[in-house]
């Protein structure tokens, strides 16, 4: 097997990859906890790093709008967190939004230092009301939310 990173599509084989990555930073409240259920009906969302076979890294798009979309549940396993992964896998959604039209990408945030180096600023969370009043209102922490809000505007 080759010893580099592909970064890829999710597939059904996927699934479990994602929600193992994604459980322990949910544990932690850094991203929302996915189901396996969850994953499974927003798989055409998620990209994946893979090394040696292994799913280390995923995120995930979630277009809201003709021109918005989010960047989300993006994790990598920390034993691979020195592999720029985490850059690659943002890349690959940027690619993906303008491939769809999308000239705007948001994040929610606890690590806004990794997305302003990627070129995203930080806005208000009220200037993103399709997630504020989809999800966001559904949250425990919505009256008092501590994340960032960054975004990035694209070249189409």
């Amino acid at each position: 097997m080759s010893s580099q990173i592909n970064i890829r599509a999710a597939k059904v084989c996927d699934v479990d990859g994602i929600e193992a990555l994604l459980t322990p930073y949910a544990q932690k409240k850094i991203v929302l906890q996915r189901s396996k259920d969850d994953v499974f009906q927003h798989l055409q969302e998620f990209i994946v790093a893979e090394y040696n076979g292994i799913v280390v890294g995923t995120v995930a798009l979630h277009v809201y709008a003709s021109h918005i979309a989010e960047i989300r549940s993006l994790v990598v396993n920390p034993d691979y967190q020195d592999m720029k992964i985490g850059y690659s896998l943002l890349e690959e959604c940027e690619k993906k939004a303008i491939q769809l039209g999308i000239d705007q990408v948001f994040a929610l945030t606890y690590v806004d230092q990794f997305f302003l180096r990627m070129g995203y600023g930080v806005v208000l969370k009220e200037t993103l009301p399709h997630k504020i009043w989809t999800v966001c209102i559904h949250c425990d922490k919505f009256s008092a939310c501590d994340e960032i809000a960054v975004v990035k505007h694209l070249s189409l």
